[in-house]
């Protein structure tokens, strides 16, 4: 990389920095005023300045609008909604990003202080990449959690390894604003798993690049988390999964392969529907696992 050029790139778009933020970033919450002050010292502390944060308050009632106020930085914007869900938030507050490059975070998940330095690095390192991602670091209970070689973060044209769970991240994601105007925003009817039906859409058509250091950190865990909260999440994957099959824009391979994955998810909840009693679920995803054997997918 020719990092004169990155430096001469870095101070033009710093002294844009009044007029237009060259990172959005998007912090959707609910209920958690005790992780969010957290969450924004490590985007307000970024050696990276030039950015926005626009957080949408998805109904709070801990004092998450007072805590956002004290902190009195101009680079923030608060946005309220009635409680609609974290795909709904992540939506609102994409409606009104000024920014060309997006980047998520969570409101219980932080960042290390040069995470949107390095980012823009990669960005001006690696100009036709449209998607990044780094490394994380996982804390459970407080505790640093070993991940399991199946959580190794894919880097290039990833669709594969994101059929099998949600290989990225959201708080380690950062894209160009565009790539939504093509392939859409998240799914609001998705109770959950909203960002593997995104990224099912996205890496279908788009190449990743992962930023190979740990520059996101999370903790989980919790009670309070929606994984822990919503019954059956697989039921959202096979839906996503369902979407892309009757998408129309999936070569015969990549139909292939996610018609194999709807398989193996309705095989696997139908299998845990019986043991819980739930015949009329097993029967359905039964049948749902079916529905898609004919024809084999078209051929792009």
């Amino acid at each position: 990389m020719d990092y004169g050029l990155y430096s001469l790139l870095t101070l033009l778009y710093n002294i844009r920095m009044d007029t237009q933020p060259f990172f959005s970033v998007i912090v959707p919450t609910f209920n958690r005023a005790h992780f969010l002050h957290k969450c924004l010292d490590s985007v307000i502390g970024q050696s990276y300045k030039n950015f926005e944060i626009v957080i949408v308050d998805d109904g709070s009632t801990d004092g998450t609008e007072e805590l956002i106020s004290s902190l009195r930085d101009k680079r923030i914007r608060y946005l309220y909604q009635e409680n609609c869900g974290v795909a709904a938030a992540r939506n609102k507050a994409l409606g009104s990003a000024s920014g060309d490059h997006i980047a998520f975070l969570d409101s219980d998940d932080w960042w290390t202080t040069d995470k949107l330095k390095k980012t823009v690095e990669y960005i001006h390192g690696f100009p036709k990449i449209k998607v990044f991602h780094t490394e994380e670091v996982w804390h459970k209970c407080g505790r640093p959690l070993m991940q399991r070689p199946k959580h190794k973060k894919p880097t290039g044209f990833v669709y594969t390894s994101a059929l099998a769970l949600c290989c990225i991240s959201i708080s380690t994601a950062v894209i160009h604003k565009n790539i939504l105007d093509e392939i859409g925003l998240f799914d609001e009817s998705f109770e959950a798993c909203e960002d593997y039906d995104l990224w099912l859409r996205i890496t279908n058509r788009y190449e990743v690049k992962l930023i190979p250091e740990a520059l996101t950190l999370k903790d989980g865990g919790r009670p309070d988390q929606l994984s822990s909260n919503v019954w059956g999440l697989d039921r959202f994957r096979i839906k996503a999964l369902e979407k892309m099959l009757s998408s129309g824009t999936l070569s015969r391979e990549k139909y292939d392969l996610t018609l194999l994955e709807l398989n193996k998810k309705c095989s696997i909840f139908a299998a845990g529907s019986k043991k819980r009693g739930k015949n009329d679920d097993m029967s359905y995803y039964l049948r749902l696992s079916e529905k898609y054997t004919r024809p084999s997918g078209p051929q792009l």
